[in-house]
């Protein structure tokens, strides 16, 4: 087997032609399968530079590679999509092969035909309709239009069963004419089922009005009784279409793809008939090696490939380098024209919009909270170029509004929760005014000497440390670090007009967007507001302390009555300023008394003093 350096110069001597290429590993086993409009650029570059986790997993196991070179891009495609199907590649983005895709079969030979589900198509003679989900699905429509045309579902075998046994049920219950009791002939059950087959091949709307025109013509002939019975399979079948349209989902006019990548990632296939949604298909996965593009691509060539069946129209979320390939495989494995778009604004954007949405959702759906916060911080340490996830961040906010003194507080997130229990706070006690820039220097550096010192209570050293502030609080943090002989990142959390974060920024003043990744946008916002959080609810504890403790030294205000005066008056200034009837409002009579006197005599004292200075 080759070494990397090997690999490299083999893959420096490949063809600039298009082709496919297989990544082998020690045992001569396909792991993975590409494309390329180039083999030589695509083959070298696995092995020159850096790449993303998932890819440079599997360049470690590649020990060898073969090409097949093709003779345009759409034989590269197509050649590709058969190779993966054959070798299963374990790195590729799979769809699962276990899943199976039911047909509903209809023997059109026998004289009373009747529908039965089946795992795959045969060259029987048949008709058959579908894929569908699954056979549950599948088992809902055939009743439901029996149901609706009141085509019987029992287990009797007709003609054999006729006139053998008195009618079923449903013969009772009007859900069926009587066909074992020979009240209709053959010829109707075959016309029956001949609707059957229009509905369940997407022609409901020929069928409805061809059975206007029929019931119309039976009325003008005066045969009532016919065009009764028409009008009443007519409403059945108006009501069919109205509440079933996951039938139309075999005859689909478009497919919208979703694709969403997270925890997991989801696939997931809209379909729609006349504009209407008929039913959803998706498949979840790990994390795919390839970009979106590119797994997109893979997965609708494979989604089609095994499910046989292929709309007028495919809509995608975003253009693929392949689309006029992919359209073209699809409109020669269908027999007729596929187009393959990417709209841009209207009703099919739209669609393509809620594809995405649906692929989201099923994929949060299927991932719990512990492995969509592990996703968000691995996307963070990819976004910030950490050399590890940042399992542990400790956030840093300083408060100085008011006259109690400036403090700071220090939050810690373990892999992406709160830990409160590690949560800090500080007192600056160096700084004689606001001064934002050297009360953090002050926290900081007391924070991390206290590490140093061996102190428990600060023993755990972060993974990253966000400011809240900008590029110069970053850099004052990162001068504290130097100063301690650390290392540990830092990045202040920039906001916006609405005080949200906006982007992260380095000590350089270099902005790293985060509004790309909602999930780490959300994770930043929340660390942010939770660290801010608590600077002002510990600012706030000490005004209320600062003025509890004058209410302390009046004679008969315990802790009650001075909590009853700082929720109605809230301020210090407010009860000094309150008459004696406002006091008695809130508190009895004495302990307004003694509240009133005692900042009246404060009064009284402040004046005599400044009168003595003047005197002076």
């Amino acid at each position: 087997m080759l070494l990397i350096d090997e690999l490299r110069e083999k893959a420096n001597r490949l063809p600039l032609l298009p082709g496919v290429y297989l990544m082998l590993d020690e045992r001569g086993e396909v792991i993975y399968i590409g494309k390329a409009k180039s083999l030589k650029n695509r083959v070298t570059s696995y092995f020159r530079g850096e790449h993303p986790p998932k890819v440079a997993a599997m360049v470690e196991k590649v020990r060898d590679f073969d090409v097949i070179v093709a003779a345009s891009e759409f034989e590269a495609l197509v050649l590709e999509n058969s190779l993966i199907k054959r070798h299963q590649p374990r790195y590729n983005i799979l769809l699962r092969d276990d899943k199976t895709y039911p047909f509903i079969r209809l023997d059109t030979k026998n004289e009373y035909p009747r529908f039965s589900i089946v795992n795959k198509v045969s060259e029987d003679g048949a008709r058959y309709f579908g894929p569908f989900g699954g056979r549950g699905l599948s088992r809902e429509i055939i009743d439901t239009v029996c149901k609706a045309l009141r085509i019987p579902t029992c287990g009797k075998v007709f003609p054999r069963d006729i006139g053998r046994d008195r009618p079923c049920l449903n013969f009772h219950i009007d859900a069926c004419p009587g066909y074992c009791a020979g009240n209709v002939s053959a010829e109707e059950y075959r016309e029956r089922i001949g609707e059957a087959e229009m509905i369940l091949g997407g022609k409901s709307a020929e069928l409805i009005s061809d059975l206007e025109r029929e019931m119309q013509r039976a009325s003008d002939e005066l045969r009532f009784e016919k065009a009764a019975d028409l009008r009443d399979r007519l409403r059945a079948i108006e009501r069919l279409s109205n509440r079933q349209r996951v039938i139309g989902a075999v005859t689909a006019d478009a497919d919208a793809v979703g694709f969403f990548r997270g925890a997991k990632s989801c696939f997931a296939v809209l379909h729609y008939v006349g504009g209407d949604l008929a039913a959803k298909d998706y498949d979840l996965m790990d994390e795919p090696l390839e970009s979106d593009a590119e797994a997109v691509s893979a997965l609708v060539r494979q989604y089609y490939s095994l499910r046989g069946v292929w709309p007028k129209t495919v809509i995608l979320p975003f253009e693929t380098e392949d689309m006029d390939d992919i359209a073209r495989m699809l409109t020669d494995a269908s027999g007729h024209k596929v187009s393959v778009e990417v709209p841009c604004r209207g009703e099919r954007r739209a669609m393509a919009d809620k594809a995405m949405l649906n692929a989201r959702e099923e994929c949060i759906r299927a991932t719990t909270a512990s492995q969509r916060r592990q996703k968000t911080l691995e996307w963070l340490r990819d976004t910030l170029e950490l050399s590890e996830v940042p399992r542990r961040i400790e956030a840093y906010d300083v408060s100085n509004t008011g006259s109690f003194g400036i403090v700071a507080s220090m939050t810690v997130f373990s892999d992406g929760k709160p830990l409160k229990k590690d949560y800090r706070k500080f007192k600056i006690k160096d700084q004689s005014g606001p001064d934002d820039y050297g009360s953090m220097r002050e926290v900081l550096t007391r924070r991390f000497k206290r590490f140093l010192d061996g102190d428990e209570s600060f023993g755990e050293l972060p993974d990253l440390i966000l400011i809240d502030g900008g590029a110069s609080h970053a850099k004052i943090a990162g001068e504290v670090l130097q100063e301690l002989s650390l290392s540990i990142p830092v990045m202040g959390m920039v906001k916006d007009d609405r005080h949200r974060t906006r982007a992260l920024i380095r000590a350089d003043g270099e902005e790293v967007g985060i509004t790309g990744s909602p999930a780490v946008f959300a994770m930043i916002g929340r660390i942010q507001e939770e660290t801010h959080r608590f600077a002002i609810e510990y600012h706030r504890s000490l005004r209320t302390a600062g003025i509890g403790s004058q209410l302390d030294r009046i004679d008969g205000v315990g802790e009650k009555r001075r909590n009853e005066l700082l929720k109605h008056f809230r301020t210090i200034k407010a009860i000094k300023s309150a008459s004696y009837d406002e006091l008695c409002a809130v508190v009895p009579k004495n302990t307004a008394k003694a509240v009133y006197d005692f900042f009246r005599r404060d009064e009284a004292d402040d004046n005599a003093t400044t009168d003595g200075g003047k005197n002076r």
